[in-house]
């Protein structure tokens, strides 16, 4: 079943009036589920865990569109990943009653220093903490998938995120991702925030798995660009292999 970010993907083209075409990126037929050229695809390497953290993509226009994107891996890997896009006249009404879902405890993630400073947390409480999960709501991370100026747009123009807590992530290393050009070290994409979140909220296997995930995305897409062999037993894919083995509530190897 098409995971969150494909369907608004599929939404997204059927109010296209022409093909998109990805700067940048090769013109060659593509899997429609990874993305990618038949001979470099991923599909069989796709996990997905069960996880009491959720991740809520709040999406720029064609960001679903984007090969590069990497909301789609986010929700390759968290079953309980939504997707909506975003404008600023309008608001998808199931996105509201998300927010509203007694089950979840919101948060947007965003720098605090955009924000009031009694709505900036820098913890969220671990869903493995000894508190009784049946009290404990889970944690959704809102995460503003788009480019930076497209992120600050939706912060500030998005009334119904305001009484939110804000989540300012502090992270101790620089961003790894190579599929787009970045100025600033300390931007990180869609993919290294749910990482962190994931962390944030205890989930350590959803975490190692988003950055091995990526890894391995990043190694396809640059070889299929390229026009080189995947590397099958490379530092990426082992990773991959081993976090793929370790405890969870529930992992799925596809």
């Amino acid at each position: 079943m098409p995971h969150a970010v494909s369907r608004l993907r599929s939404a997204r083209l059927a109010r296209s009036s022409k093909p998109f075409l990805a700067r940048g990126g090769f013109k060659r037929e593509r899997c429609v589920d990874c993305r990618l050229v038949p001979s470099h695809c991923m599909c069989t390497l796709r996990p997905s865990l069960t996880t009491r953290a959720g991740v809520c993509l709040l999406m720029a226009d064609i960001e679903p569109l984007k090969p590069s994107n990497t909301g789609w891996l986010v929700a390759d890997v968290v079953a309980d990943t939504f997707a909506f896009g975003w404008t600023r006249t309008e608001t998808d009404r199931d996105l509201l009653a998300l927010l509203r879902d007694p089950q979840w405890q919101p948060y947007v993630v965003f720098p605090g220093q955009y924000a009031a400073p009694e709505r900036v947390v820098r913890t969220v409480e671990p869903t493995n903490s000894l508190r009784d999960e049946a009290q404990q709501k889970r944690p959704l991370f809102i995460v503003l998938d788009g480019t930076w100026s497209e992120a600050r747009k939706m912060f500030r123009r998005s009334p119904y995120l305001d009484r939110l807590p804000v989540l300012s992530l502090e992270p101790d290393r620089t961003s790894q991702y190579k599929l787009r050009r970045s100025g600033r070290t300390d931007h990180l994409c869609t993919s290294e925030v749910a990482a962190l979140c994931m962390k944030l909220a205890g989930e350590r296997v959803a975490e190692q798995t988003l950055e091995a995930y990526l890894a391995v995305f990043t190694h396809h897409y640059l070889h299929a660009k390229s026009q080189q062999p995947i590397v099958w037993d490379g530092f990426a894919h082992q990773q991959l292999h081993e976090v793929s083995h370790l405890p969870s509530r529930n992992i799925l190897l596809l």
